[in-house]
């Protein structure tokens, strides 16, 4: 099965889709799926801009909405994660994942799927450690604080990832894992980003949760971008016992969309040809969403998860096989992702621009449905009740932090936010932390042209990768071999073509065991003209 990945798609839609159909004509490749590894901007209206951090002068209304609105349909099954880019209050409206549009399927804040017999898991946004323990407490209209923290990581999402033991095949994270760039061309990468030299030489650079969640998933391949920059590494995984068969994580970061290169890659992946074409719901991940309900916190205040203390009585929420079988038969077998796409906004219509068009705190269909299904609390819902109550957004600013179990604030297992740059990114959008100069009220609704100029003749942008990653395990490593302590590299180049085939495989035989990372960064002229970026 052929799967092609995208960085930062920052809503070019139009762009991405007539890039691999080039890739069909010119080559005739044709992907079977489309995978985006945040900053999607699914972006239907003027209103929508209101709710996505950036900059006015990069709110452009982009092409998502085509899609959205039946005009254009996805020519081939997109899966995405969210970024820190994103129109929050719609990705807000599906905290569990759904379709935004036929075809255009939403992970959720977390989320694992199948696509034929391929298991494909994601967490969406970055990692910021002052919001990392508070519940989803976040809905529109947002201010300049809530803006941003909509789209943070939390540990909650981080904690549910942390009970799967199947296999993964595929993992998707928006920022990097922290030390991802200790396990291959470390050199390379500084001399294409030179301001990443001092987090790198800390240690700092990266999501330490999603750093986590790679040791513990253990996943074939892990995708990811944000930091608009390719990069490719490889990573022996520890065993914990000798019959264990050894593990390794192939990891690829890819740049954002066009005019820019590597923004795109063509993986083979193994898969199980007696599965059909649909998406499906992973029984695991529901049965781990149905086991971890009651930890729903919609509140600011801090929330430590379940640990192994004597401040929890359960700490473990992984589900067993009689759990798993269950939820089997709450579906009859029929894991099939039910295709019930529905408009819950109007769309932007180029002809009646409504530039005074105010975001709403909406509860999508999909999520109702799924909530009702499985028995699980509709986030949005229960946020609405609390405003009703008087206990919303804002109003937690001055309370005692507590845990899960009421008891005073324990420290947190990321003592200090080094998620982000001290240098200065050329390639990212910067953004105030203090909302200086950030206009929430303002908005550009100029869409993209509608015949962008023709492609490359040398068709730079795509990288076909056959068999497992096409991505030379040379180019991951350092020439001198000086980062490979921890990847087992003396030994890289016996190793290599076994490894390679214990990776291909269908998620569902070996367990996993560890945690997840996330990072922060802030991604810059992406939306600025061509000319800009050259």
């Amino acid at each position: 099965m052929k799967v092609a990945v995208a960085g930062c798609c920052h809503g070019a839609l139009d762009k991405m889709y007539e890039t691999l159909e080039l890739l069909q004509r010119r080559h005739n490749v044709r992907p079977d799926l489309l995978l985006c590894c945040g900053d999607f901007q699914a972006v239907r209206n003027e209103a929508d801009l209101r709710c996505m951090a950036v900059p006015a002068k990069y709110r452009h209304m982009q092409t998502f909405y085509r899609y959205y609105s039946g005009e254009k349909r996805a020519p081939v099954l997109t899966v995405f994660i969210g970024g820190n880019h994103e129109a929050s209050n719609h990705l807000q409206e599906l905290p569990y994942g759904g379709w935004v549009a036929p075809n255009i399927y939403y992970l959720g804040y977390a989320g694992v799927v199948r696509f034929r017999g391929v298991r494909i898991g994601g967490i969406s946004g970055i990692f910021k450690s002052h919001d990392y323990r508070k519940g989803h407490f976040e809905c529109p209209p947002y201010n300049q604080q809530t803006i941003r923290s909509a789209y943070h990581v939390r540990n909650i999402e981080v904690f549910k990832l942390k009970q799967l033991k199947r296999p993964m095949d595929i993992f998707m994270s928006h920022d990097w894992p922290r030390s991802i760039y200790h396990y291959g061309n470390k050199k390379q990468l500084l001399k294409m980003k030179s301001f990443f030299r001092q987090e790198v030489e800390s240690n700092t650079l990266g999501n330490p949760a999603a750093s986590e969640l790679l040791q513990h998933l253990k996943p074939t391949y892990w995708f990811s971008a944000h930091l608009h920059v390719k990069f490719a590494a490889f990573m022996q995984h520890e065993t914990s016992s000798k019959e264990e068969l050894p593990k390794a994580t192939k990891f690829l970061a890819l740049d954002k969309c066009l005019p820019h290169r590597d923004f795109l890659q063509i993986i083979e992946v193994e898969h199980d040809p007696n599965t059909g074409d649909s998406l499906e719901y992973d029984a695991e991940w529901i049965a781990v969403l149905k086991a971890t309900n009651s930890l729903v916190n919609v509140t600011q205040s801090s929330w430590n998860m379940p640990e192994k203390n004597s401040l929890h009585a359960k700490w473990d929420y992984s589900v067993t096989d009689e759990a798993i079988k269950e939820v089997l038969e709450e579906l009859n077998h029929n894991l099939t992702i039910p295709c019930n796409f529905t408009l819950t906004a109007a769309c932007y219509d180029p002809s009646k621009p409504q530039k005074n068009m105010q975001p709403v705190h909406t509860i999508n269909p999909q999520t109702t449905k799924f909530c009702a299904q499985f028995g699980l609390t509709d986030i949005n819902d229960r946020i609405q009740q609390a405003k009703e109550e008087g206990s919303g957004q804002g109003e937690c600013e001055d309370e005692e932090e507590m845990d899960s179990n009421g008891s005073a604030e324990e420290p947190s297992e990321y003592n200090t936010d080094n998620s982000g740059l001290s240098s200065i990114n050329p390639d990212e959008i910067m953004l105030d932390e203090e909302g200086g100069d950030e206009d929430l009220s303002t908005c550009s609704v100029d869409p993209s042209p509608d015949h962008p100029p023709e492609f490359s003749t040398s068709f730079s942008d795509i990288r076909i990768m056959p068999d497992s990653m096409a991505v030379s395990f040379d180019d991951a490593m350092d020439s001198n071999n000086e980062d490979l302590e921890k990847s087992g590299g003396s030994k890289q180049g016996e190793e290599k073509s076994s490894t390679d085939r214990r990776l291909k495989r269908i998620g569902g035989d070996e367990n996993g065991n560890s945690g997840i990372k996330k990072i922060k960064r802030r991604n810059q002229a992406i939306y600025a003209a061509e000319e800009e970026d050259k």
